[in-house]
């Protein structure tokens, strides 16, 4: 019988990974933790000793997350993941405002946010009746302050929450959280933000920022799969999406994964420790990719705010090119990236991000998403400068008629 072969190697060789934001390798130390845990016994829940013993492992992950992002122990609630998270916080949110104040039925948040915000939005919109205001951003993606300011002021009393996020995750743009949450703040509503392409990538510190909600993931700082947190104020009120057995402080039931939850908080705490250094080195990285590729692809232009962005993302048009067609091409080469949410991938439409920063349609198809990660290198920014050429080049050559 013939070997199937690997789709992760060519005969180039192992593929050039560039595409960290939508999932990074695992950290050594938080493959370790979590699999010094999967032989064990005991549900958190249990009062018995090996109950108890996951309850110790549980509760100590919790402690380093809190330390590591600046928040309380018991303001970290775990969840699935990150869409859970903002399902979570502004369902939930919105529920428990409105609840106490039906006239609280607007919703404000940034029109360049995850799918996982937009969607719930949305759903909230068509069957909970709310209002959702979709905030402009400007030509680098950064929010319109004026307009939210503006927003917030037409009838701040009927504004449930707003949601911004911390980081885009197509373009790398950092948003002014602070300023955010000062506008909000002023009149008692409370500030979410999805803060999963940040954490370990740049500065997050949650009691600092004065958020009220916090979402962050496993897979995107070197953790597991299928594990994350909400982190939310203990003052706040939220209804909860999950009934059952009361975990988690009755905000999310359900039995909790002890090993996978040990692997994330290792892997937060590294992340966060090392982000500096991680800046330094990856941001380096960036530049080099950028002005690489735009020496062989002159007219390539870089999507996103350049002075205020993650350190791994470079978000680069390419005229004349469908995104779809050069991403094929380059990962016959080997070389894997990305045209945007890797939670939208396959669905051959327009970046909301690009189109939202004032990109035509044509604009929004053209562009490719190159994310460098903890294990990028220089021969990683090598193989892509010597294939993009080519790449462009017939990329462009298939849509002549």
């Amino acid at each position: 019988m013939d070997a199937v072969p690997d789709p992760g190697h060519t005969e180039l060789g192992p593929p050039v990974y560039l595409d960290h934001a939508a999932t990074t390798p695992m950290l050594p130390v938080a493959v370790e933790a979590m699999t010094a845990h999967l032989g064990d016994v005991g549900n958190p829940s249990s009062l018995h000793a090996s109950g108890r013993a996951a309850r110790r492992v549980v509760e100590e992950s919790r402690e380093t997350i809190a330390q590591a992002l600046n928040c309380r122990p018991g303001e970290v609630v775990f969840t699935s993941g990150g869409t859970e998270a903002d399902n979570l916080a502004l369902k939930g949110l919105f529920w428990s405002r409105r609840d106490a104040d039906p006239a609280r039925e607007r919703i404000l948040v940034s029109s360049v946010e995850h799918h996982a915000v937009l969607d719930t939005v949305h759903w909230l919109a068509t069957e909970e009746h709310a209002v959702v205001e979709l905030l402009p951003v400007d030509a680098r993606g950064r929010l319109d302050l004026a307009a939210y300011r503006d927003a917030v002021g037409r009838d701040p009393a009927s504004v449930a929450l707003v949601s911004v996020m911390w980081a885009n995750n197509e373009v790398g743009t950092l948003q002014p959280i602070e300023e955010i949450v000062a506008v909000a703040s002023a009149h008692g509503i409370p500030v979410h933000t999805d803060a999963v392409q940040a954490v370990g990538a740049v500065p997050v510190d949650f009691a600092a920022s004065g958020v009220d909600a916090l979402t962050l993931t496993g897979h995107k700082l070197g953790g597991p799969y299928g594990v994350g947190a909400l982190v939310l104020r203990r003052e706040l009120s939220l209804t909860p999406l999950l009934h059952g057995g009361g975990q988690e402080r009755d905000i999310r039931s359900g039995t909790l994964d002890m090993p996978a939850i040990a692997g994330f908080a290792t892997a937060v705490e590294h992340a966060v420790k090392a982000q500096p250094e991680y800046a330094e080195r990856v941001s380096a990285l960036r530049d080099s990719l950028i002005g690489g590729v735009t020496a062989v692809v002159p007219d390539t232009h870089v999507h996103g705010d350049i002075d205020h962005r993650l350190p791994g993302n470079a978000h680069l048009g390419f005229p004349g090119c469908e995104g779809d067609s050069l991403l094929m091409l380059l990962d016959a080469r080997g070389i894997e990236c990305s045209t945007g949410s890797a939670c939208s991938a396959g669905v051959p439409q327009p970046s909301h991000v690009l189109l939202a920063m004032g990109c035509n349609e044509e604009g929004a198809r053209h562009s490719l998403r190159f994310t460098l990660g903890r294990t990028s290198s220089a021969s990683d920014v090598e193989a892509l400068v010597a294939a993009i050429g080519p790449a462009v080049e017939r990329a462009r050559g298939a849509r002549l008629p």
